[in-house]
């Protein structure tokens, strides 16, 4: 009778963990023999081969020493054993390790849907992998891009208890720049969060992102090499240092418009700065003349006119990153490197994003409040509820149009009047871009014969005044022309003789 032979079989497996001092220990073999066939019979032949022979490999033979918060940087060649390792780990581990690749997706549902257990949280989650972008938290896992699905998944990660985080073939079918982002974020998340990574790949150049504390280089048989290094974060992604400060222009805004929550026309602009990484466009900053009201102002400014305000203060109105290099604090860079540029003493900002992202704070503004809901959007939208609309979709211009064409002609001129009589500088404004924007009476006149078209702009306006903003602020002790101070970088600090935010150049 024929006698069957394994392919393949585990000939030693042995594997100790000490989890007092974190060390792990592995000797793994396995042996193979060759099924008898006339095709692997004639190969044995023709080489001398000893067929009936088991051959006994060794994939592994190393002690490692992993702490809860190392970046364990697993590198080598196809087939060398490095899903072999980090398999023996997990099985270690336990319940302690989750495998990205085990992570469980819903892959119909909006992206805020499945993360976090609040709205709050989930924007969170989300921002701090740099999947940041208002449109994006609406999409689905399946509407993605390979780096997006990549980075939700570490975000998916982040909401674990598990205290290792195991991903092998990390990164492997990202673009190499994106791969270096996400490698920079992963061991930024990681690092907050004191929790542990294994990150296995054949590529070795996410070194300098990753900064591992054991890096592990698995070559083929027996060899391998581990090292140690201190557990220092990278502060800044590779990426980064090969990005410049250019003064921009409207046509650079204009590029990246679309990736901006509210893409729509800017205020007049006063400067605009963009980062380039050679001919590639990453991120634009546009400093505007500041509306005449602002909440939040008052408690660092004196009351001023118009024309002091025009001269003394800059309001920052857009700060858009390119998705690709988003999560890499180019938003901070954006903000920091510029703010001595504006040539005004006095700098605001108010944003949506700035309560899930501090990127303004840390680059040297001082948070001064959360700006409250308008009252006269209040007010306007008591009357919309009543009227039918949903509040939550007026934002949405085929909703809102939609709903006004529905309505009788009683109800039309209901919305009308609420106009009317909540008037807010915002729905003045939109009929006109000079200021001031004319007296009440006109505005009375312009709003009885606003389109529909119109008015469904004055409450998707409405929709915007509803949000809560954070309100920042920052004085410059010392401006420079852009001309003359593009490529110097700014250093805040606190100056109790002239106010808590203050950046000096």
């Amino acid at each position: 009778m024929r006698r069957h032979r394994e392919f393949f079989r585990i000939h030693n497996c042995r594997r100790i963990y000490d989890r007092v001092y974190g060390k792990f220990s592995f000797n793994i073999s396995y042996s193979t023999a060759v099924s008898l066939t006339p095709r692997t019979t004639a190969v044995a032949e023709a080489f001398g081969l000893g067929i009936d022979e088991e051959h006994i490999f060794t994939v592994l033979e190393v002690d490692l020493k992993i702490g809860v918060s190392d970046i364990v940087y697993v590198t080598g060649d196809s087939g060398s054993g490095k899903s072999v390792l980090l398999r023996a780990i997990k099985k270690d581990l336990g319940d302690e390790a989750v495998d990205v690749a085990d992570i469980q997706v819903d892959r119909t549902k909006p992206l805020i849907e499945t993360v976090g257990t609040t709205v709050e949280e989930g924007l969170e989650l989300l921002s701090k992998v740099g999947l940041n972008d208002a449109f994006l938290f609406l999409r689905s896992f399946d509407q993605l891009s390979d780096g997006q699905k990549y980075r939700y998944k570490i975000a998916k990660l982040m909401e674990t208890e598990a205290r290792f985080w195991i991903l092998d073939e990390f990164a492997a079918t990202l673009d190499r720049d994106t791969a270096k982002i996400v490698a920079f974020n992963l061991q930024k998340c990681a690092r907050q969060q004191g929790k542990a990574v294994l990150a296995a790949t054949t590529h070795t150049d996410l070194f300098e992102d990753l900064k591992p504390t054991v890096h592990v280089h698995k070559r083929f048989g027996k060899e391998i090499t581990v090292q140690y290094y201190p557990n220092i974060a990278t502060t800044e992604c590779s990426l980064v240092k090969e990005m410049r400060v250019e003064q921009g222009s409207i046509e650079d805004w204009r590029k990246l418009a679309a990736f901006h929550y509210r893409s729509h026309r800017i205020p007049a602009p006063r400067r605009i700065f963009c980062l380039k990484r050679g001919d590639e466009l990453c991120g634009v900053i546009v400093y505007s003349y500041p509306p005449p009201t602002c909440f939040g102002r008052s408690m660092m400014l004196p009351k001023m006119s118009m024309k002091d305000l025009n001269e003394k203060l800059s309001n920052i109105s857009r700060v858009v990153v390119h998705p690709k290099f988003r999560t890499m604090g180019l938003g901070v860079k954006l903000v920091r490197d510029t703010l001595a540029l504006a040539s005004t003493e006095y700098v605001e900002m108010s944003a949506v994003m700035a309560k899930y992202n501090p990127f303004a704070e840390k680059a040297g503004m001082c948070k001064v409040a959360d700006q409250r809901q308008s009252k006269e959007a209040l007010q306007v939208v008591a009357v919309l509820k009543e009227l039918g609309f949903n509040i939550e979709l007026i934002s949405s211009r085929t909703y809102v149009l939609s709903k006004l064409q529905s309505l009788s002609n009683r109800d039309i001129e209901r919305v009308r009047q609420a106009f009317i009589k909540f008037k807010h500088v915002r729905f003045m404004k939109s009929f006109s871009c000079h200021m001031p924007f004319g007296k009440k009476e006109d505005y009375q006149k312009k709003i009885m014969k606003a389109s529909l078209e119109k008015l469904t702009d004055l409450i998707r306006i409405c929709g915007f005044l509803m949000q809560t903003k954070v309100y920042l602020f920052c004085r410059n002790l010392c401006t420079k022309s852009p001309s003359a101070a593009l490529g110097t970088t700014g250093k805040t600090g606190k100056d109790p003789t002239t106010g808590p935010c203050v950046l000096k150049t």
